[in-house]
């Protein structure tokens, strides 16, 4: 696991970078930082989920998306994003950015999640390699089978997962139609 004194890059709603904290302190104090989302889907559309390990500081054992993470001071996102997805997931995959969004949640652990999201989207055929002290599982989900799980049991993901796969839906259909 990542050590705690890792430090994230507090923004404005406009992206801009105001300062620096320590990632933990960010999330008592529910301060707008930095944050990536990656998605990955195969050939046949379906999305690549992971297990957040349950020792994670937060969310602990929840499905959500491929990986995600903050970048640090000096490290652009998109680097962060591809560095964070070979360390987590063990794949190199080409990821673009797609869109960001900004949300603020309570969490458990008495944290506050209030990040300015970069979403990446990529493709990837194969079998990721998780760090297991980061992800204790992962699957391939069919699109349709996704939905009707939020929907039936929305508990078992993660509130960012939740509230972005519509907007991913949108995304991923007008790369596939440009």
């Amino acid at each position: 696991r990542m050590s705690m004194e890792q430090r994230v890059i507090l923004v404005d709603s406009s992206d801009r970078a105001v300062g620096e904290q320590e990632k933990l302190a960010v999330h008592r104090s529910g301060e707008l930082h930095r944050a990536f989302s990656v998605f990955l889907f195969d050939q046949e559309g379906r999305w690549l989920l992971q297990r957040r390990h349950p020792d994670k500081y937060h969310s602990g054992g929840l499905w959500t998306n491929t990986c995600c993470s903050h970048p640090a001071p000096g490290e652009t996102t998109s680097e962060a994003a591809r560095k964070r997805l070979k360390h987590e997931m063990g794949i190199e995959a080409p990821i673009q950015p797609a869109f960001h969004f900004i949300y603020r949640a309570s969490l458990d652990n008495e944290l506050i999640e209030h990040e300015l999201d970069h979403v990446f989207l990529g493709a990837f055929d194969g079998e990721p390699s998780p760090d297991d002290s980061e992800v204790c599982d992962w699957a391939w989900v069919a699109e349709e089978e996704l939905l009707a799980d939020l929907t039936a049991h929305p508990d078992r993901y993660t509130y960012w997962f939740r509230l972005v796969v519509p907007r991913v839906m949108a995304e991923r259909g007008f790369l596939a139609t440009t």
